[in-house]
């Protein structure tokens, strides 16, 4: 479901069946990381953002957009270039900043339920 006049909906986190979202290879820094995800809701506009997204064990790069999420599951390190460095697992809340350019160490297949603001 990723319209912006959907009714009102619950999903079990866990179980939800995601779609492969490949990333791009320039990301990897090492291991074979995987990313599925599904967009569950977005605004009419196309400026907020709610999803699920999960990624498999590895290191990856990426700049952040301004986001908000709740891990359900896994394990991972993540390193913001110039800031902290988070250690993040089941019912963890993380907020990034627009821009953060991190790095992602994955231990264990991690899965997150976001909401994002472009």
């Amino acid at each position: 479901m990723t319209t912006h006049d959907a009714p009102s909906f619950a999903v079990h986190i866990p179980d939800a069946e995601l779609e492969a979202d490949p990333l791009d290879p320039a990301q990897i820094v090492s291991g074979t990381p995987e990313v599925t995800g599904k967009v569950l809701w977005e605004s009419a506009d196309g400026k907020q953002v709610r999803g699920i997204w999960q990624i498999t064990p590895g290191v990856v790069t990426d700049t952040e957009a301004n986001e908000h999420f709740v891990v359900v599951s896994g394990r991972a390190t993540v390193a913001v270039e110039g800031g902290e460095t988070l250690e993040i697992g089941p019912g963890d809340a993380c907020v990034l900043r627009e821009g953060d350019k991190t790095t992602w160490t994955v231990h264990e297949t991690l899965r997150k339920a976001y909401h994002i603001s472009l």
